[in-house]
């Protein structure tokens, strides 16, 4: 799915952010992601269209949304709703807000993805601008992938850095070199995911190779941007001892002197419920900081500054 340049497809802005970037922070979450990871805290966020999310737990069975929907893309298949969303029209198009959620009578639908456009989310950036000058903070572009929608997330920035706002974004670095070096342009902060130091483990899990990440993350460090890896620790994937001495490697090729260790958690579990998809991980137990102090040892062994 292409976006017109003038509009992003956007799923949440959250506001008094303090874990993505210096100081206060506004987060946008860009709908889309190249990226398919199996554990991923927001599902909701890979697909690029505008998705319709079903709660179980609200639904009446009444069936009214499946026969209000013009296109026939909502079905009853034993007992569960379900949203064919290449048929779907989406929220905005059938009507304001979409026939189905519209009918629902226990508003067990909810649609997930926005049209907004930059002045749109600008007007609500800058209700929050004396937090951003008192506490050194600013705007943080997440998703999903914000490269997938490059050209919108371009005339954000360029707008966003009009008003002498600070730019950080949390990405996967997964682009073509091209349209990495344009967008970087406009960032002062990089949040740069790194799944796995193996290539083939790397596609096992996400369904793309890590070398277009590496790169672009050494080019990233090459020119002098604040880059700042993270690194996603998951059990029985990348968490061993000798997963940490390979990390360290990775690191020391690209020129990075840092990593922020990101423990293993569920916060996601209930959104693909939502989604009607299988979650990989319902069993896993999660991680905490004190479990990865072995793993976290081996980068400040070989003088990587790591973090939780």
């Amino acid at each position: 799915m292409k976006m017109e340049n003038n509009f992003g497809m956007i799923f949440n802005i959250q506001k008094f952010s303090i874990n993505d970037g210096p100081g206060i922070r506004t987060v946008v979450f860009f709908k889309g992601c190249t990226l398919k990871c199996t554990g991923c805290a927001n599902p909701e966020s890979q697909e690029p269209r505008l998705q319709i999310l079903w709660n179980e737990k609200k639904c009446l069975h009444c069936n009214t949304c499946v026969m209000s929907c013009p296109t026939l893309a909502v079905k009853n298949l034993e007992g569960k709703i379900k949203v064919n969303h290449e048929l779907c029209s989406g929220a905005g198009v059938c009507s304001e807000r979409g026939i189905c959620i519209e009918k629902c009578p226990a508003h067990a639908l909810k649609s997930e993805g926005e049209r907004k456009t930059v002045d749109e989310i600008l007007k609500i950036v800058m209700q929050d601008i004396d937090f951003y000058e008192e506490s050194g903070g600013g705007v943080t572009l997440s998703g999903g992938e914000v490269l997938i929608q490059h050209e919108f997330a371009v005339k954000l920035l360029k707008a966003l850095k009009e008003k002498n706002i600070h730019t950080a974004i949390e990405t996967t670095g997964f682009s073509s070199p091209a349209i990495f070096q344009r967008v970087i342009e406009y960032l002062d902060l990089i949040l740069f995911d790194i799944k796995h130091w193996d290539e083939k483990k790397h596609k096992e899990k996400t369904g793309v190779s890590n070398l277009p990440i590496l790169k672009n993350m050494k080019y990233a460090i090459d020119i002098g941007k604040e880059v700042l890896p993270r690194l996603p620790v998951i059990p029985n994937y990348n968490n061993s001892i000798d997963d940490a001495k390979n990390f360290v490697l990775r690191l020391e090729e690209v020129g990075a002197k840092r990593v922020q260790l990101l423990p293993f958690h569920q916060f996601g579990e209930n959104k693909y419920n939502l989604l009607g998809r299988k979650y990989d991980f319902t069993d896993v137990k999660a991680l905490h900081a004190e479990d990865l102090k072995d793993f976290q040892k081996i980068f400040l062994d070989n003088e990587i500054e790591a973090f939780f």
